[in-house]
């Protein structure tokens, strides 16, 4: 899995002209960004953190789209019981 990492790094250092270690920060940032993401979201569906609070943290868009897709989901889950 390391060698797997390491080699991804290294094309896409090449591929855009980069060093490794800027290849390796961005990384970090998405990756970061998106566990942010998703723990603003938990805690709002959760019911930790109100919907204005979410929207501050994340944007309208994303905490919308997690709430059609806990809808989707109870929905589903409804259908399955009653049929």
């Amino acid at each position: 899995m390391a060698a797997e990492i390491s080699d991804r790094v290294r094309e896409i250092a090449e591929a855009r002209g980069l060093p490794e270690s800027e290849v390796f920060e961005q990384a970090l940032e998405r990756g970061l960004e998106d566990l942010w993401e998703d723990l603003v979201l938990a805690q709002y569906l959760d019911g930790e953190l109100d919907g204005k609070e979410a929207i501050e943290r994340v944007g309208r868009t994303k905490v919308e789209r997690a709430e059609r897709k806990r809808k989707i989901v109870e929905e589903d889950v409804d259908w399955g019981l009653n049929a």
